[in-house]
């Protein structure tokens, strides 16, 4: 959906883009992995507004800090 702006699921074209935030009030879009604002890694999610399928993007300059917080599988 991030792409070509289409469903895989549906074919719906109507995508809603959700960036990635963060709040001091609690966790938003966010993975965390430190202590501090700057540990915090944000995720953007793609929602197709025709069936309620989501996609969750992770910018690739912050796979760094989570390859030092999580073991690969």
């Amino acid at each position: 959906m991030k792409n070509n702006k289409k469903c895989p699921k549906c074919g719906g074209s109507e995508i809603l883009f959700v960036p990635g935030s963060f709040s001091v009030y609690g966790n938003r879009n966010n993975i965390n992995t430190g202590l501090t604002i700057n540990s915090l890694v944000l995720i953007d999610r793609y929602i197709c507004t025709s069936c309620g399928f989501s996609e969750e993007w992770i910018d690739l300059d912050n796979m760094d800090k989570l390859k030092k917080k999580y073991d690969e599988i």
